[in-house]
């Protein structure tokens, strides 16, 4: 692949940006890791991801919904129940997820560190 090639797969324009903010959020990644697992009702995912609240966890099955990484099923049960399933795009998510999951863990004490080192030049400074 020759540098022109590169450099237009790498440009991020503002659809991309829309999407990776959307896919990338504070809760998306959580929840669309759950769901890459099993379907699950809301109140399942609310026990799985304790820190999320009732409105957010709406805001972001709407919005994992409307970008096709999610689907909301209809149970035919008594009551009517509602699962959310991961969609063939979400689906594709799965090892990009597990890998960002996986570095995050890996990584976090280099990071820790040099937050710590930051913040004592930075705290020295001032």
């Amino acid at each position: 692949m020759n540098d022109t090639a590169s450099a237009d797969l790498l440009y991020v324009e503002a659809p991309h940006r829309q999407l990776l903010d959307e896919i990338l959020d504070k809760w998306s990644l959580q929840v669309l890791d759950r769901l890459c697992e099993r379907p699950h009702r809301f109140n399942d995912l609310r026990r799985e991801v304790p820190a999320i609240g009732q409105k957010s966890l709406t805001t972001t099955l709407r919005r994992l919904e409307r970008n096709g990484m999610i689907t909301r099923v209809i149970l035919d049960t008594r009551p009517i129940a509602v699962e959310y399933r991961i969609a063939p795009p979400g689906t594709s998510l799965n090892r990009l997820i597990e890998s960002l999951l996986s570095w995050t863990t890996e990584k976090l004490p280099e990071v820790e560190a040099a937050r710590a080192r930051y913040d004592a030049i930075e705290g020295a400074a001032s």
